[in-house]
């Protein structure tokens, strides 16, 4: 199994037919995702051609919009790859069309745009994944967003991080185990979906044996995080928590990961986790040796 992800997804793509947009629906192609269509209003009608592979094409319609996507092709879920400006438009759109799952891979989207367009998600029911991230994959099933497709295969960990780079880190370095699903869900200090709500999916998901969860400085999302596994999650979970060397008081990476005196340090989340019996690692190296020897 997957959680959110699986092979029966239908993906359409806001923001295909600009330049990120095709360069990442030719990869999530090429590593066996669903697309089923683009939306533009502009080009609505219209197709777009991609190469996948060697000798292979494949055609992908444009709709004027998500409804219409929607009605047309059945999908349930988006994308989005829209500049920050016009980020909060597309989403509400995806929300009103009903689409279950939306993932939003644009950066710098501005916080009460977020805000507003997670309040309309909640009151419908639909899981929002970002902003700011780098989406998520289900090896060997199907890859929304910009993870690299061929770092890892299936297999039975469960990934929840907030950084992308750690999150491609951290699969290439346990990729000989394999992982159930990856999710990047995103550093701003409003996401759609958090560490908590990966670890329930995980933790009910019966093909996830063992959790690795990354975080970073900045807010109190990994503490709460340490109190439900605490509480509800009997699956081991090894974590890391980037920004040990972060000085105080200055915004590191993401806009999220600021640190005021002792709240929202690396240390203090450590802490944290490591009280509710979660291995913590000093660097990705180490956490991926920690899940290492619990698998072995």
């Amino acid at each position: 199994m997957a959680i959110f992800l699986t092979e029966a997804s239908k993906v359409i793509v806001q923001g295909m037919t600009g330049s990120e947009g095709q360069k990442h629906t030719t990869r999530m192609l090429a590593g066996g995702t669903a697309v089923v269509g683009g939306v533009n209003p502009r080009k609505a009608g219209t197709s777009v051609d991609f190469t996948v592979g060697e000798d292979t094409t494949v055609s992908v319609p444009v709709f004027g919009s998500v409804a219409d996507a929607v009605s047309q092709t059945g999908a349930d879920v988006s994308v989005i790859f829209v500049p920050p400006a016009h980020t909060k438009a597309a989403v509400l759109e995806a929300i009103e069309a009903g689409v279950p799952l939306v993932v939003i891979i644009t950066e710098g989207v501005p916080v009460a745009d977020t805000a507003e367009f997670f309040t309309a998600a909640q009151a419908k029911g639909v899981r929002l994944i970002g902003p700011n991230c780098p989406g998520l994959i289900s090896p060997g099933k199907s890859n929304v967003g910009i993870i690299p497709a061929d770092i890892t295969g299936p297999g039975h960990i469960g990934l929840v991080s907030k950084s992308g780079t750690l999150t491609y880190q951290m699969m290439y370095e346990l990729r000989d185990f394999g992982f159930s699903t990856a999710i990047g869900i995103g550093g701003d200090p409003i996401i759609g979906t958090t560490h908590i709500d990966a670890l329930a999916a995980f933790e009910a998901d019966p093909e996830t044996h063992a959790i690795v969860m990354i975080g970073e400085i900045g807010g109190d999302a990994e503490e709460r995080a340490a109190a439900y596994i605490a509480e509800h999650v009997t699956k081991p979970v090894v974590g890391y928590v980037a920004g040990f060397t972060a000085p105080e008081g200055k915004t590191m990476g993401h806009a999220g990961a600021i640190v005021s005196g002792s709240s929202g340090t690396a240390q203090a989340k450590k802490e944290a986790l490591e009280a509710a019996g979660v291995r913590v690692g000093k660097t990705p190296s180490e956490t991926a040796r920690i899940m290492r020897e619990l698998l072995s």
